[in-house]
């Protein structure tokens, strides 16, 4: 669908005024005025974060009770159990407070459920398996704030429970010993945006500071949470929150860390990727290259592998995992296009862009684990709300469905709507699962819909690209990309600046790239400057470019390509449209 280009209005004068005051150049300054930042100080903080920002663990909500009942289990050698969720935030936390209960002396083990056979979160059947199994404390990590039932199950068993969370909220919280959660009800910290993982490498941080009864922690464990510094990051690009604030100092010395000790898990996987190679790393990494490969194990049912990787210091076993979940990535990939295909024809036949405000399709065979992509393809490309149901072949088992969302619908909330429809449902605003009964899709599919139109008017169903300015492209010189990139780490919150140039010329037709041409090649020309482009995942623009001749604008971000030492800038391509 086409979208709404708007372009930001800038004024030189503040422009000028900011680059001086701050000492940056105009371009970085005009970038930071697009990002709300208008003070030096605030320029400073957001161009050198520093690790001192963070703030001290014990600010956070509960914190205090869950480090007495955590250091209560370890000092009487009861059995803990670190309850993760299946994806990169749950896997990643859970590596960090496994590896500090280690370091402690605890006795302590982790369970991820099956994605597919438990789906998320807390069930009572684990929590019987580990209490019969000899646990007396279940920490969960990226789960557990709406497990209220179950935790009423943990009580009837025995189990204390420590639930470590970032989700949204229920109105009640569990019945827990302890709570730590950024957004708890009846109390305030400064910053709501950590991952599931930020909050996982708080609560070590906290559990250092008690076992050294000391701010300043000893080296043992301070080489200990530096590495966790650098999985904390993964975890937190791959959980797409916002990068700012404290997130943001995270993954920008996570970087580096995974860079410098990634340990022997993740160190097999960057040779796999290549990432070994690169003199730095970026957020992209992390987010298009690592992460996907984590999630596909979970996606598959095998999280605990993700785990394993993250945590071994066996070299052999360290590159079984890796080659095993690089392939399970081409698996996922694979079955990712066939799905993408269905819905996309599901959704071409049945939407209708002027009435319907979002979509729900279900379809026999799609694999639970894959289609939360396909629904945030689908949300990106028709710039709605989008459900999409896997159903059993045998129509024996529920319906497991995954839901995307659009800026400004709550997911959370609709789903909260059409919970009468629903035998569980759970997330956050943007992104969300449920279970649903195959006879109930049709009346969940109505109210859904139903709801959807009372909270998006007709006047933001156009997708808008917010774009920070247009520019020549003779101005993107290799100095010029340089300092743009001092503003990263780029994600959530902080995206890549994306910029316009009109007229451009392809110089020779775009060419398919990668499996099944899903990806594009261009070779693009204004004026005297040529660069190359590329378009991730945009295959299917191909016919309407072979057939258009003549002068186009494009939308991009540039980037700077590195390759047997040379650098040079790229245009990665996310709309174009007919120059008018």
């Amino acid at each position: 669908m086409a979208k709404l280009w708007r372009i930001h209005a800038h004024e030189p004068a503040r422009v000028e005024a900011l680059g001086r005051s701050a000492g940056v150049p105009s371009v970085v300054a005009q970038l930071l005025l697009c990002r709300g930042i208008h003070e030096p100080d605030q320029v400073r903080d957001f161009l050198d974060p520093r690790l001192s920002l963070l703030r001290d663990p014990f600010e956070l909500p509960g914190m205090e009770a869950a480090v007495d009942c955590i250091s209560r289990a370890i000092a009487a050698k009861s059995r803990i159990t670190i309850y993760g969720d299946y994806d990169v935030d749950g896997m990643t936390g859970t590596s960090i407070l496994w590896q500090c209960l280690k370091l402690l002396g605890a006795d302590v083990n982790y369970y991820v459920p099956n994605r597919i056979e438990e789906g998320y979160g807390l069930n009572d059947e684990a929590l019987r398996t580990l209490a019969q199994q000899g646990t007396k404390l279940v920490v969960t990590v990226d789960c557990g704030i709406a497990s209220l039932n179950e935790a009423l199950t943990a009580q009837v068993l025995g189990l204390e429970l420590v639930v470590t969370d970032h989700h949204e909220p229920a109105a009640t919280p569990p019945e827990a010993t302890a709570i730590v959660h950024p957004r708890l009800h009846g109390h305030f910290y400064p910053f709501t945006g950590l991952s599931g993982s930020g909050v996982a490498l708080k609560v070590a941080w906290a559990l250092c500071q008690r076992a050294d009864n000391s701010k300043k922690v000893s080296d043992r464990l301070r080489i200990f949470l530096l590495g966790a510094v650098g999985l904390a990051a993964l975890g937190t690009v791959a959980d797409v929150v916002p990068l700012v604030d404290e997130n943001r100092v995270l993954v920008q010395y996570g970087l580096q860390s995974l860079k410098d000790r990634p340990g022997t898990g993740l160190a097999a996987l960057m040779r796999i990727t290549q990432l070994a190679t690169k003199p730095r790393l970026d957020g992209d990494d992390l987010g298009f290259t690592i992460s996907p490969r984590l999630n596909a194990a979970g996606r598959f049912g095998q999280a605990q592998l993700g785990i394993e990787l993250l945590t071994t210091t066996n070299e052999e076993r360290a590159q079984a995992l890796a080659e095993y979940i690089h392939e399970l990535n081409g698996s996922r990939q694979s079955l990712e296009r066939s799905i993408y295909l269905a819905a996309n024809k599901q959704a071409t036949e049945q939407f209708d862009p002027e009435g319907d405000a979002a979509l729900v399709l279900a379809g026999a065979g799609w694999h639970p684990g894959v289609i939360g992509i396909v629904a945030g393809r689908l949300a990106e490309k028709f710039h709605r709300p989008v459900v999409l149901i896997a159903l059993d072949e045998l129509g024996s088992k529920p319906g497991v469905g995954s839901a995307r969302s659009v800026p400004g619908f709550n997911l959370h909330a609709a789903l909260q709507s059409c919970s009468q429809h629903l035998l569980a449902h759970g997330g956050h605003a943007a992104a969300a699962g449920l279970k649903i009964e195959p006879s109930k899709v049709d009346a969940f599919r109505t109210d859904f819909c139903e709801f959807a139109s009372t909270e998006i008017d007709h006047g933001t169903r156009t997708a808008e690209l917010w774009i920070d300015a247009e520019v020549p492209l003779g101005a993107l010189s290799l100095s010029v990309v340089e300092q743009i990139e001092r503003m990263s780490p780029f994600g959530q919150g902080n995206r890549r600046p994306l910029f316009c140039a009109s007229s451009v010329q392809l110089a020779e037709p775009p060419k398919p790239m990668g499996e099944g041409g899903r990806h594009l090649s261009f070779k693009l020309r204004q004026g005297q400057t040529g660069i190359r482009g590329v378009a991730f995942g945009a295959g299917e623009w191909l016919d309407a470019l072979q057939q258009h001749d003549g002068p186009v604008d494009i939308a991009f971000r540039p980037v700077i390509n590195e390759f047997r030492g040379n650098r040079k800038v790229e245009l990665q391509l996310t709309d174009w449209r007919v120059s008018s």
